[in-house]
C-alpha cells in the first residue's frame, strides 16, 4: 500500500476544489493500493470531514497560518502586526508557524508517506525534503507582481519563493505559455525552471443534464451578465460591496444580472423584477416576471454550467480558478474588479489578450460592459484562439506525474 499525504491551505476555495479533482482521478493513474491523508484547517478542514465521513482518522486539522481578515480581503496591516502580536483571537505568527510545523512534523514522522502533494502549503515542501520523500506543489503563483502600495511585501515574497522551490516538482495549474494566464504572477527564476511543469487547469468534469430546473427555465432567452463571488468570507464580502455600487448606477437599470454567492444558504436565493418586488425562484416563473436581477446562494454544478453559456459576459474578482473556467472552458469575455495583486495580474494579462477588461471603478465596470457589447465579435475571436489552446485536464497530468514519481521511486 502506498501513502499518499495531501496538504491544502485553507486561504479561498481554489486550494480545495483542485486537490479535490486531482484527488478523483489518482487511483486511474496509481494502481495500487493508496492510503490517502488529508490536512487543512477551519472551512477546508469540515468539507473534508463531510466529504469523506468514512476516513476521518485519515482527516487532520493542521493550523496553517492565514492572513488576518479584513473588510476587502486580507488585511495587509492587521497580517503584519500578528508578525509578533496576537490579532483576532490569531497567536503571534512566529507561534502559529513553529506551532504548525511541529504538528505536520509529527503527521510525517508517524505516517511516513511514500509522496506528499501540496497546494499552497509551503511548510509540508521543507518537511519532505528534509526526508528524502517527494513532493509535488500545485499552484498559479511563485514571485507575483507587486504594484506599489504593496511593494513593502516583496521581502515575504521572496522567502515564499524560496520554499515553494523546495519541492520535486512545481506543478503550474495552467496551460503551457504563451496561453499561461497567471504568467504575472509566476516570474521564475532559473534555479527553479527545470522543476516546472505547466500541468493545466483542473476543470470541472463532464456535466451530467438532468431535467431543467426553475433558475435554468426563468434565464432562457435573456441577456444577462453573470456576477460571481467566490473567495473566503471577507474576500466575497468585498466583492459583493464593489457591485452593489455598481448595481446603483443609472445605466444599470436595465442591465439584466445573476449573482452567485458561493454560499448554500437558500435564504440568499431570490428575484427582483423590474417593478422592483421580490419573488422566489418559482414564483417569478409562474408570473412570468420581467425580472433584473437574481440572487443564487449557492449554484448546482448543472445551474452553473447553464448559466455561464447563455451568459453574455461575466464579473469576477481575478480568482485563477474561475477565469480559467470561463475564459477557457466557456469562451466568455470577463470583467475583472480586483481584490488584490494577485487578482489584478490576472485580470491585466486577461486585457492585454483582448479576453477581458480590468475594472477599479464603478464607471469603469459600466464603461467595460458597453464596450464588450459593442466589440463583441473581436473579444470572441480571441476567446476562440484561447479556448483552442486551454488545457483543462491539470488534475489528469498532475496524477500522471505523481504516478511516474512512485514508480522511479521503487
Amino acid at each position: 500500500m502506498l501513502k499518499i499525504g495531501e496538504f491544502i491551505y485553507p486561504w479561498g476555495g481554489g486550494h480545495y476544489s483542485r486537490m479535490m479533482r486531482l484527488n478523483d482521478v489518482l487511483g486511474d493513474q496509481i494502481k495500487e493500493k493508496l492510503e490517502i491523508h488529508f490536512s487543512s484547517k477551519e472551512h477546508v478542514y469540515e468539507k473534508l470531514l463531510k466529504k469523506f465521513p468514512d476516513q476521518k482518522e485519515r482527516i487532520h486539522e493542521i493550523l496553517m497560518p492565514t492572513p488576518i481578515d479584513g473588510k476587502f480581503g486580507p488585511s495587509v496591516i492587521m497580517s503584519l502586526m500578528n508578525l509578533l502580536l496576537p490579532v483576532s483571537k490569531n497567536p503571534p505568527l512566529v507561534t502559529q508557524i513553529a506551532n504548525y510545523l511541529r504538528e505536520e512534523r509529527k503527521l510525517y514522522n508517524r505516517e511516513k508517506f511514500d509522496l506528499v502533494i501540496n497546494d499552497g502549503d509551503m511548510g509540508s515542501n521543507i518537511l519532505a525534503k528534509n526526508r528524502n520523500i517527494p513532493s509535488l506543489f500545485v499552484t498559479n503563483q511563485f514571485r507575483p507582481k507587486l504594484y506599489n502600495s504593496r511593494a513593502y511585501l516583496y521581502p515575504s515574497l521572496i522567502f515564499i519563493a524560496k520554499q515553494i522551490a523546495k519541492a520535486t516538482k512545481i506543478l503550474v495549474a495552467d496551460s503551457p505559455p504563451p496561453y499561461t494566464m497567471c504568467e504575472y504572477n509566476l516570474n521564475f527564476i532559473n534555479e527553479v525552471k527545470e522543476k516546472v511543469i505547466y500541468v493545466g487547469h483542473f476543470t470541472s468534469k463532464q456535466i451530467r443534464n438532468e431535467n431543467k430546473t426553475d433558475l435554468e427555465k426563468l434565464v432562457e432567452n435573456n441577456e444577462f451578465g453573470y456576477w460571481m463571488r467566490t473567495g473566503n468570507r471577507s474576500t466575497n464580502d468585498g466583492t459583493g460591496q464593489r457591485y452593489e455600487k455598481v448595481f446603483h448606477h443609472d445605466d444599470m437599470k436595465n442591465e439584466k444580472r445573476i449573482i452567485s454567492y458561493a454560499r448554500n444558504e437558500p435564504s440568499i436565493d431570490s428575484v427582483t423584477g423590474k417593478n422592483g418586488k421580490k419573488y422566489s425562484i418559482s414564483e417569478a416563473l409562474d408570473k412570468k416576471i420581467d425580472w433584473i436581477q437574481i440572487d443564487i446562494g449557492f449554484l448546482s454544478e448543472q445551474e452553473k454550467d447553464t448559466i455561464l453559456n447563455t451568459c453574455k459576459y461575466a464579473v469576477v474578482n481575478g480568482s485563477h480558478t474561475v477565469m480559467g473556467e470561463i475564459m477557457g472552458g466557456k469562451s466568455k469575455p470577463i470583467i475583472g474588479i480586483p481584490i488584490y495583486d494577485e487578482h489584478t495580474n490576472n485580470i491585466l494579462w486577461a486585457q492585454n489578450k483582448n479576453l477581458g477588461i480590468l475594472a477599479t471603478k464603478t464607471n469603469q465596470v459600466i464603461n467595460a460592459i458597453s464596450k464588450i457589447k459593442k466589440n463583441y465579435e473581436e473579444f470572441e475571436e480571441k476567446l476562440n484562439e484561447f479556448s483552442k489552446n486551454f488545457v483543462p485536464n491539470g488534475a489528469e497530468n498532475s496524477a500522471k506525474i505523481a504516478a511516474q514519481i512512485l514508480e522511479e521511486k521503487r
